[in-house]
């Protein structure tokens, strides 16, 4: 399989995030899910690993499971609970835009029109899909989604720079990241949450999908991507989970896709494709 598919791996298992949350999980507790599905994966991942950082990847592995995960996390819940879903998924969805700009003055990558071109398609086509004609506006969720985008592009950018130290596998590199997130979301989530709810069967296997498989696995596949693949080109896979979201919305919840966002659907997914791709050359040039 390609180190593209795999990448796109994650983003398509986070798509389910939000028919797990509302199906399976206790209603008003989206920071303890993130928790669950940060902390008990990373620490798996540091127990079958034995591979703790060194000198300067204590802070560096720190500041990137922050970025990663537990700032991106409480953006994420707070936008969507006070954002209609179309809304908060639009807005992250301008995370590649900002990757975008951020490999110009962090990575110092030329500009590249070409992406960014693509990235603003993506854009509209995922809020073609996902935006509704109840899409409402409140100032701080609208200002949480456009925190969790620019949390997440500048871990994402900083990954991309600091690269994984020689020797450490990248199911260690996402236990740190993980670890590190979940250690931050522990205080933020009793500060804001309180005690954990009441966990039932269903609640256990919400759980369970979402630590093992949308954590662990997903961010050690992701990670890696992000380390071995240019990275504009990975966070354009991200606009994959809005969309298998939609997707798992007409499957599972029996909601259906009109015109317009079919429309959407194959504008996002022609720009997750043509993203993956070289910028066509020119007669006189490189067109970037």
């Amino acid at each position: 399989m390609s180190r593209t598919a795999l990448a796109a791996f994650a983003p398509v298992v986070w798509g389910s995030t939000y028919v797990v949350t509302t199906e399976l999980l206790p209603v008003g507790h989206p920071l303890f899910a993130g928790l669950l599905r940060a902390l008990p994966a990373g620490l798996i991942a540091l127990a079958l690993t034995r591979t703790l950082p060194r000198g300067s990847w204590w802070a560096r592995a720190a500041a990137l499971g922050v970025l990663n995960i537990g700032l991106f996390f409480p953006f994420l819940f707070i936008a969507a609970e006070r954002l209609p879903g179309g809304v908060a998924a639009t807005l992250g969805a301008a995370q590649p835009l900002v990757v975008a700009l951020l490999a110009v003055g962090v990575l110092k990558e030329s500009p590249s029109a070409w992406r960014f071109a693509w990235g603003v398609i993506g854009v509209v086509g995922v809020g073609l899909v996902v935006l509704g004609p109840a899409a409402g506006f409140d100032v701080i969720g609208v200002l949480a989604g456009l925190g969790g985008a620019a949390t997440m592009a500048l871990g994402v950018t900083l990954t991309k720079k600091w690269g994984r130290p020689a020797g450490v596998s990248p199911t260690a590199f996402a236990g740190w990241q993980l670890t590190a997130g979940g250690l931050f979301l522990v205080p933020v989530t009793f500060l804001f949450e309180g005690p954990p709810p009441a966990i039932g069967l269903t609640a256990v296997i919400g759980y369970l999908w979402l630590g093992g498989v949308g954590g662990l696995l997903a961010y050690v596949l992701w990670f890696r991507a992000i380390t071995t693949l240019p990275v504009t080109s990975v966070s354009m896979l991200g606009l994959l989970s809005p969309m298998v979201a939609a997707l798992l919305g007409v499957v599972v919840l029996g909601q259906t896709l009109d015109p317009v966002q079919l429309t959407g659907f194959a504008l996002a997914l022609a720009a997750i494709v043509a993203s993956q791709r070289p910028a066509p050359v020119l007669s006189k040039g490189v067109l970037q």
